[in-house]
């Protein structure tokens, strides 16, 4: 089974991802985590996050090579999150095309995969190239995600939504 949980930033939708991931395990689920350490606030973040779940997953950190990571994992997958992941993708020369054939073979895994995405499109369209660059690919991505998930949950004010 495929899931996807959409929101905006500090939506809940972490939260929300990791309750319905440790419903669906048979065992320990996995935490992929992709954010890179890139600041104080990032490591902040990070801190934050990984006391929220606790010692509930197996924590991965990988920033770029989602596809090699979760085919050796033994359960249900979190992926924390999509849009960073997209960054790290664009910080390192990718584009659009080769971003969306990994998240194509992401989603052919013989895995059960949580998708942790944020909705970045509700907001005003970016003042610079790359950031209107990282919007437009999230935001293609998101939909392609959505389209091939089995459930995708809205996220907003820390109430889940299914909305498929």
């Amino acid at each position: 089974m495929k899931t996807l949980f959409l929101g905006g930033i500090k939506s809940g939708k972490s939260k929300e991802a990791e309750k319905y991931t440790k419903k669906h395990a048979e065992k320990k689920p996995y935490y992929l985590a992709t954010t890179q350490l890139l600041d104080e606030g990032m490591k902040k973040r990070i801190k934050k996050h990984k006391k929220q779940r606790k010692n509930n997953f197996i924590t991965i950190e990988e920033s770029l090579k989602l596809n090699k990571t979760i085919s050796t994992c033994q359960d249900i997958v979190l992926i924390e999150c999509m849009g960073m992941w997209i960054n790290n993708m664009l910080f390192h020369g990718f584009g659009y095309k080769e971003i969306k054939k990994e998240v194509k073979k992401l989603l052919k895994q013989d895995k059960d995969i949580v998708f942790v995405m944020n909705d970045v499109g509700a907001g005003i369209i970016p003042d610079n190239h790359l950031s209107r660059e990282f919007a437009d690919i999230n935001g293609k991505i998101s939909q392609f995600v959505a389209k091939n998930c089995d459930e995708v949950f809205y996220t907003i004010a820390g109430i889940g939504l299914k909305i498929k």
